[in-house]
């Protein structure tokens, strides 16, 4: 079967399974017009990928269990692990939240001692508490945004060339067909642009290709 129809049937985009095959989880045939080729086993294998990502299981790890090199139980035992310190992390962060609001209740952020705050946050990172790393870029946005400012780059230089076609066309009119032709180019290009940006926005939120460093 083709990609579409597994994609369709396993309920992971395109995007994944391509990523999947890069990473050497997934290795489907080939027809003889040279196209992949999914068969049961790669749906299976897939749907076990599915599974562990959904326990959040890193990508490393599923390699090891789909390998043989690493247990089921192992790997579900280091995620129970894993869900327990996040668990604790939680706690600790409800706890100094709580802790700040009955102490600070009624003040403005102006009036709150920041400094002695951060200073408790830092001591509790220290004994191994985790809080938001604010010097971690958010890959998606950042992509999102470099996609943005492209597409927007080039329907300006689109505008600007239909401008002057326009003024041109006000200063020495052309034939009509031929006018409509060179002002309808840069319309269907800018459209076109558009098309493809938002196809590369929604594979860039339905994929986890840039999340595989975590892994």
């Amino acid at each position: 079967m083709k990609i579409k129809d597994v994609e369709e049937q396993v309920g992971i985009t395109k995007k994944n399974i391509r990523f999947y095959e890069e990473q050497g989880l997934l290795s489907p045939g080939r027809a003889d017009n040279g196209y992949r080729e999914y068969g049961e086993e790669d749906l299976k294998r897939l749907k076990q990928i599915k599974f562990l990502r959904k326990l959040y299981v890193p990508i490393e790890e599923i390699k090891a269990v789909s390998s043989g090199d690493l247990s089921l139980d192992v790997c579900l035992q280091r995620q129970l692990y894993e869900f327990e310190q996040k668990k604790n992390n939680l706690e600790e962060l409800q706890k100094f939240t709580n802790e700040l609001l009955t102490s600070s209740s009624g003040i403005t952020l102006d009036e709150l001692d920041v400094d002695l705050c951060l200073d408790k946050i830092t001591a509790m990172e220290r004994e191994g508490h985790k809080f938001m790393d604010v010097n971690v870029t958010d890959i998606h946005r950042k992509k999102t945004m470099g996609s943005v400012i492209g597409a927007a780059a080039m329907i300006l230089l689109l505008f600007i060339f239909g401008t002057l076609i326009w003024w041109g066309n006000m200063e020495d009119p052309l034939p009509i067909p031929v006018f409509v032709i060179f002002i309808g180019i840069p319309v269907v290009i800018g459209i076109f642009v558009l098309v493809v940006l938002i196809q590369r926005i929604r594979e860039i939120r339905g994929g986890e290709e840039d999340e595989a460093s975590k892994y």
